[in-house]
């Protein structure tokens, strides 16, 4: 059971970035199991594509507040004003050096990645302290934790959504609500597709010392070639799982073999040892 008073047919979800990879997936396999599931997605045609899918759905864009505010007030209206999880999954990556990444730039990774999702948690905190129980689940990265060349933008916004979600969860400390963490690694999506067209956008046309090393990476992108030890969203699935029905959730969730083996190198080594490392890495 989720919560001693819950059933999975009983407990609502609510979750960001359902238009394709880990969200889809996630609120495919919830929704399997018995769960109630509120999908959103930023762009209409995919809210309508999850519509014809059978998914109670509905436009959220991170970036944009108001957006915000009304897709919480449909989904009380749909559950009779309750909450059981948010999964704040959507998100997006910005590729480019620190030096090539402007203000504006920098802000929109932000608004998305950081601004939106801690707008749409502080607007469902409310509800799951009424409540007296919730699940608050943080889609994070191992890029939440170690960094990597020409991650910086996204690297930012994954540290500080992992600092304020360690914040969050001292603070709801005897509310009943649970903050949890999951740190994926590689995971077959459409982010780096994405990643790509964020580049596009924001940081192609800048005259760069790092030129060369952006085709690089542009090619690799649109190869479609796996990263090494990718995996399916499915694993991700298991660990939102483990959060709603757990009655002891864990603080974090690592998946895929280079989370597990960088979060324990970065316990052993010197910071020196692991610049040397993480700088040869183009994960």
């Amino acid at each position: 059971m989720t919560h001693p008073f819950l059933s999975p047919e009983q407990a609502t979800v609510l979750i960001t970035g359902c238009s394709s990879g880990i969200g889809r997936c996630v609120a495919e396999l919830l929704q399997a199991r018995g769960y109630r599931v509120f999908a959103t997605a930023r762009r209409q045609e995919d809210v309508v594509a999850l519509q014809e899918q059978g998914f109670l759905a509905y436009r959220l864009d991170l970036s944009d507040e108001s957006s915000i505010e009304e897709a919480v007030e449909w989904v009380l209206q749909q559950s009779g004003g309750q909450l059981y999880a948010l999964f704040n999954n959507g998100a997006y990556g910005l590729p480019g050096a620190v030096e090539d990444i402007s203000l504006a730039a920098l802000r929109a990774q932000f608004e998305t990645n950081l601004f939106g999702t801690h707008a749409l948690t502080c607007r469902v905190i409310p509800i799951m302290r009424r409540q007296g129980y919730g699940r608050i689940i943080q889609n994070s990265s191992i890029l939440g934790f170690v960094a990597l060349k020409y991650r910086g933008a996204y690297i930012a916004s994954k540290y500080a959504l992992e600092g304020l979600s360690d914040t969050l969860r001292l603070e709801l400390q005897g509310s009943g609500i649970h903050v949890a963490l999951i740190e994926p690694g590689p995971v077959i999506s459409r982010f780096r597709e994405n990643a790509a067209a964020a580049f596009e956008r924001w940081v192609a046309e800048v005259p760069s010392v790092h030129a060369l090393a952006y085709q690089g990476l542009q090619a690799a992108r649109l190869s479609g070639k796996r990263t090494t030890f990718s995996v399916t969203p499915e694993a991700v699935y298991k660990r939102v799982l483990h959060v709603l029905e757990s009655k002891r959730p864990r603080e974090r969730y690592p998946v895929t073999f280079p989370t597990y083996l960088f979060a324990f190198l970065k316990r052993l080594l010197p910071t020196g040892w692991m610049d040397r490392i993480l700088a040869s890495k183009m994960m």
